[in-house]
């Protein structure tokens, strides 16, 4: 029997933070270590036209996101790492499924309705600094995903939203073209032990992979950590520009030789995402004993640079010879675009225009 399809990609549009490794990278590695996936793993490039509009900068971002995968454990031999820009048939995907996507769907998409929001609270026209790239974004995630026809897709639960938008799309397409789909989806739905036969449909409903505690990663003032916050430490600081970021993390004025909980401290839930259990377990003791907001800090910030040393010199020397990256992702384009372009073959002539 043959593996399942994973996929999974990231967004350049700034530099890696330690959310983005927590939630998406690191786990996406584990998966692709594991042997138990077929892996593909892309840069999301075309997404990032939604607000990156500097063709330098884009460039850079797209370099720092495939060095960051690299460094931080990613295998080019077990995963196929490519760009989602070298594969063109992902955007002949994307307008043959917006027809078969309806509106209303769009309009409940969070990013879409976020931005909404915030111009009615700012009393501006609901649509101010909304592009089509940003409104139809799920759109094209769901073609990044459907062209591989992947099985599962490693997420953070913030993009939980997108995975159900596309099954919603691959059932739409599946019960125009696909004799009795719906019964077949009901009976799959009843026998979850089943696993899917791909001769039965067109596009795969992809399935979510969520952290098993649902859990993100807090940025440094208490909300989640996103750049469009600031509120983010950059997977790969230097040493002094990690100190100045945890030394911003928010704590309370409670004094040094007190008893805290750790479940309560930003400082230690950073922590215990980089240590190994002992770590945690010495540190929660101390924590529990009494310990000082400064000295935490100071464990914090051992604890990631030890964790992060190795990869840090990895990233550095990718970034410095960006030939290699070109390499891999070329390499990693060749291997998707025959799927791809099987795939698109495929639809184009159940739909009758082939």
């Amino acid at each position: 029997m043959s593996k399942k399809i994973c996929l999974t990609g990231v967004k350049p549009t700034g530099k890696v933070h330690l959310g983005n490794y927590i939630g998406a990278i690191k786990p996406a590695i584990e998966m692709s270590n594991s042997g138990d996936y077929d892996s593909y793993y892309f840069i999301a490039d075309y997404h990032s036209l939604i607000g990156v509009h500097d063709a330098k900068l884009m460039r850079q971002y797209i370099y720092d996101v495939a060095a960051t995968w690299l460094a931080m454990g990613l295998d080019p031999k077990k995963v196929t790492l490519y760009k989602q820009s070298d594969v063109p048939e992902i955007l002949e995907l994307n307008w043959i499924v917006n027809c078969f996507t309806s509106k209303g769907l769009m309009n409940r998409a969070h990013a879409y309705k976020a931005m909404v929001q915030e111009n009615e609270l700012e009393k501006r026209d609901r649509d101010v600094g909304v592009n089509m790239g940003l409104y139809s974004y799920p759109i094209l995630m769901a073609c990044d995903i459907m062209i591989l026809n992947a099985d599962v897709v490693p997420v953070g639960a913030d993009q939980l939203q997108h995975i159900e938008i596309a099954r919603d799309i691959a059932h739409s397409f599946n019960n125009t073209y696909v004799k009795d789909y719906e019964k077949y989806r009901l009976y799959l739905e009843k026998n979850p032990e089943v696993r899917l036969d791909k001769s039965k449909i067109k596009l795969t409903p992809p399935q979510a992979i969520i952290r098993e505690d649902g859990k993100l990663l807090t940025g440094l003032d208490g909300r989640k950590m996103s750049k469009s916050y600031n509120n983010h430490i950059p997977l790969f600081s230097t040493e002094n520009e990690l100190k100045k970021l945890i030394n911003r993390i928010t704590t309370d004025s409670s004094d040094p030789t007190s008893p805290k909980n750790p479940d309560e401290s930003l400082i230690f839930e950073f922590y215990q995402e980089f240590a190994t259990k002992d770590q945690a377990d010495a540190l929660r003791a101390w924590y529990l004993r009494g310990i000082g907001w400064g000295e935490a800090k100071m464990e914090l910030l051992n604890v990631l640079n030890n964790m992060l040393k190795e990869p840090r010199e990895k990233y550095a020397e990718l970034m410095s010879d960006t030939k290699k990256i070109d390499l891999i992702l070329e390499e990693g384009a060749s291997r998707v675009r025959p799927k791809a372009q099987a795939l698109i073959k495929d639809i184009k002539q159940t739909v009758g225009v082939l």
